[in-house]
C-alpha cells in the first residue's frame, strides 16, 4: 500500500471520527477541498500524521474546535456580486410584494454581511416590516459574529461601492454607526432577523419559505450531497418560491432541475414551478 492510499484511509477515519464524536458531517464534502484543509491544519499543528489528529481530537474538544475553524469557509462581503442584488430587485421583489408576509431563509449565512445586505434591499423596497429572515449556519462562532453585526470600518468603502452598484437608493452610511475602527450595523436591520444553528448535511426542512438564499456553499459538497441539499430546499419552498445560488453553482444536471424554471441564468435565480 503506497503513501497516498494510506493518506486516504487516514482522511476517511478522521472525518468519521469527527462525525461520530461531534456530529459534524464532512464525509461528503468535496474531497479535494477538505483534504487541502486537513493538510493545512496538520502542517500548523506540528503533528506527524493525519491519524495523530484523529487520536487527539477524540479526547480534546478544544483541539477539534481549532480544526473546525480551519474547515470554516467564510468568504463574504456586503452586496457581494452587485448584479445579483439588482436581479433580485427586478425579478423577485415584484413577486414578494404580492404577499402579506414574507419568509426568507439564508442558508450558510457565515458572518452575516450578505444577510444584512438583503435586509437593506428589503428596507428600501418597503418590504422589511413584513419580512422574517432566518439566517443559519453550522458554526457557532460565525453566528455570534453575525449577530453582533460589527465589521471593519476599512471594509465599508468597498461595501459602499458594492451597494451603489447594486442600485442602493440612500447613503450607505445610514445603515451603520462608526465607532473607532469598527462599523456597527444599525439595530433596525436586525429586528426581523433570526440567527440559528442549522446543518444542511444532517438537519431537516427549516420551514416553508418564499425565498431561499444559499450562495457559494454547494460548491464545497460532492454531487450526492448537493442533490440532498437541493431536495431539502425544494421541500422548503411552496409553488412559486425562489431559490438563489452562487455564481459558480447551478441546477442544471441535477434531479430537481425539472421542478424549477431559470429566472436569471447569470444571477442564478430559480423559481419552483412543480
Amino acid at each position: 500500500m503506497n503513501e497516498r492510499e494510506i493518506e486516504t484511509i487516514e482522511i476517511n477515519l478522521l472525518l468519521e471520527a469527527i462525525y461520530q464524536r461531534y456530529g459534524y458531517d464532512f464525509r461528503r464534502y468535496a474531497r479535494a477541498s477538505i483534504k487541502r484543509r486537513i493538510l493545512n491544519f496538520l502542517n500548523k499543528s506540528g503533528l506527524p500524521h493525519i491519524s495523530d489528529m484523529t487520536r487527539v481530537l477524540l479526547r480534546d474538544e478544544a483541539f477539534f474546535k481549532e480544526i473546525l475553524k480551519n474547515f470554516t469557509i467564510s468568504v463574504t462581503e456586503m452586496f457581494r456580486d452587485p448584479d445579483f442584488y439588482q436581479a433580485i430587485s427586478h425579478e423577485i421583489i415584484p413577486y414578494l410584494k404580492t404577499y402579506p408576509f414574507i419568509k426568507i431563509w439564508h442558508a450558510g449565512c457565515a458572518t452575516g454581511e450578505e444577510v444584512y445586505s438583503l435586509a437593506i434591499l428589503l428596507k428600501e423596497e418597503g418590504l422589511y416590516d413584513r419580512a422574517t429572515i432566518f439566517a443559519t449556519d453550522i458554526y457557532d462562532e460565525v453566528l455570534s459574529r453575525a449577530k453582533e453585526g460589527i465589521y471593519s470600518l476599512a471594509q465599508m468603502q468597498k461595501y459602499t461601492v458594492n451597494y451603489q452598484k447594486a442600485g442602493g437608493h440612500r447613503s450607505f452610511s445610514d445603515y451603520y454607526h462608526a465607532q473607532y475602527d469598527s462599523a456597527i450595523i444599525d439595530t433596525s436591520l436586525a429586528k426581523n432577523i433570526t440567527f440559528a444553528k442549522h446543518n444542511l448535511v444532517t438537519d431537516s426542512v427549516f420551514g416553508e419559505m418564499h425565498l431561499i438564499m444559499c450562495r457559494n456553499v454547494l460548491i464545497y459538497f460532492n454531487s450526492s450531497l448537493q442533490e440532498q441539499v437541493l431536495h431539502l430546499f425544494y421541500d422548503s419552498l411552496p409553488h412559486g418560491g425562489f431559490l438563489c445560488l452562487g455564481s459558480k453553482e447551478t441546477l442544471r444536471f441535477t434531479k430537481v432541475n425539472r421542478h424549477f424554471k431559470e429566472v436569471d441564468g447569470q444571477a442564478k435565480l430559480y423559481q419552483k414551478i412543480s
